[in-house]
């Protein structure tokens, strides 16, 4: 393998706008409860009522953008049982093989972080591929190209490990040796 692609994602920018999840809707042309990329929120917290008129809040927000994280170990890959999932060679990327899915599912069932989509309309699974038409291009994921907050960058996941660190698991994800995703978070201070 030449280098594996991941993704960073800096938690601590991102507000929830999910603009990376309708990017990425219209890039792929997905129907309707069709999303590779998803951004989930999280909310804790409450007010305390001093009983003199004042209020204490200690309410937080934060959120999380996920979608396939190309995994070293891919659940999916080892789930499928015609091989149609697959890890390329040349760059990490997890895709489909549409002329072997026959859409049975067994591989969003294996995969912890729910990646594999499945598409009634043409019958397969269907998920992120790193937008690699794009980067053959010499542009950027669709995902990333939204994010009004640059909270989302996609490259080598050497280099983003050497430029962002190596968290690759948070309280709200699964853990990390389970698939040994190719994904690097900086985590909002309340996601720890």
């Amino acid at each position: 393998m030449t280098q594996q692609l991941g993704f960073y994602i800096n938690q601590a920018r991102c507000v929830g706008c999910k603009a990376c999840v309708v990017a990425c809707k219209d890039k792929n042309d997905n129907p309707v409860g069709v999303n590779f990329r998803r951004v989930y929120s999280f909310e804790s917290g409450s007010f305390t009522d001093h009983n003199d008129g004042t209020y204490e809040q200690n309410v937080q927000a934060y959120y999380l953008s996920v979608s396939c994280n190309h995994c070293d170990d891919p659940a999916c890959v080892k789930g499928c049982p015609t091989t149609a999932m697959y890890k390329r060679e040349e760059d990490g990327v997890v895709v489909v093989d549409h002329e072997k899915c026959v859409g049975c599912q067994y591989c969003s069932w294996n995969c912890p972080y729910g990646a594999p989509q499945y598409n009634a309309e043409v019958g397969k699974m269907t998920k992120c591929n790193l937008c690699i038409d794009l980067l053959e291009k010499g542009e950027r994921p669709a995902c990333e190209a939204a994010c009004i907050y640059r909270a989302i960058e996609v490259g080598p996941i050497d280099e983003l490990r050497k430029k962002y660190g190596d968290v690759s698991e948070l309280k709200d994800l699964p853990k990390a040796s389970m698939t040994n995703p190719n994904i690097v978070i900086s985590p909002h201070k309340f996601a720890n």
